[in-house]
Formats: structure tokens, sequence, C-alpha cells
């Protein structure tokens, strides 16, 4: 599969967009089997209460460029989470779980097997505002 076509694993919620896991009460995404496709109902009842994106994992187009956290030709969230926890794993003793988008997922793509063992722990929002 071409480049352009890769899915984002930390999208927002939106028509069209994929909802690919859950966020449990430890804060660990369950990811789910098969990927459930938004509709605007779906959308506008999540956005009641908190962020969306704190309670679950959305997937959307990668959009690459157009991204702001897109650097030096790749996702920089998954660079950076990678590069923290690298240490942390044995590439060798992970075991891939259920992911309906692995075979377009932009992490994936960039570290494999890697971001998949780190992907149940990132949240898009986490509810931490930046502050400049």
């Amino acid at each position: 599969m071409k480049d352009e076509k890769k899915t984002c694993p930390s999208s927002v919620a939106a028509p069209g967009a994929q909802l690919i896991g859950v966020v449990n009460s430890g804060g660990i995404v369950d990811i789910l089997k098969k990927p459930l496709t938004l509709d605007a109902a779906f959308v506008e009842e999540v956005q009641k209460g908190r962020s969306p994106e704190q309670r679950f994992r959305f997937a959307g187009r990668c959009v690459q460029s157009g991204c702001n956290q897109w650097k030096s030709g790749g996702c920089s969230v998954i660079q950076r989470v990678t590069d923290a926890m690298k240490h942390d794993i044995n590439d060798s003793e992970i075991n891939l779980p259920a992911c309906g988008i692995r075979k377009t997922c932009r992490w994936y793509f960039q570290k494999g097997k890697l971001a998949c063992a780190i992907c149940p722990l990132i949240t898009t929002d986490n509810g931490i505002e930046n502050n400049p």
C-alpha cells in the first residue's frame, strides 16, 4: 500500500472517522477488533461531557504534513513515545493484538510491532492543556 493511504490511529471524533478503542478506567485503550465508522449522531452524543478523545480512540486519514504532529517525514507522536519507551519493551516478546487498522496504520508503518505494543498506552487527549 502506498504511503499516502495511511490511517492516523490518533484522530478526532468526526463523521466518517473510525472508533478503534475505548479508554478503560486504568487509562489504557482497549483496542476494538473491528473499527466502527462514526456517524453524525454518534459524534454529537460523544461531544457531551468530557472530550471524546479522553474516552475513546479514533482513526482517520493520515494527512501527513497537514498535521501539527508531522515532523521529519513522519508522525512525531509515535516517534517520541517509542524513543522514550523502547528500552522498556522487548521486541521479541511483543504479541500483536487484534487490530482493525494495522494494514494501513501510520504508527505500525513507522515503528512496526513496537508501535502496537505502545498504542494502548496513548490517549489522544490526556486532559492536560498545553500552556505556551
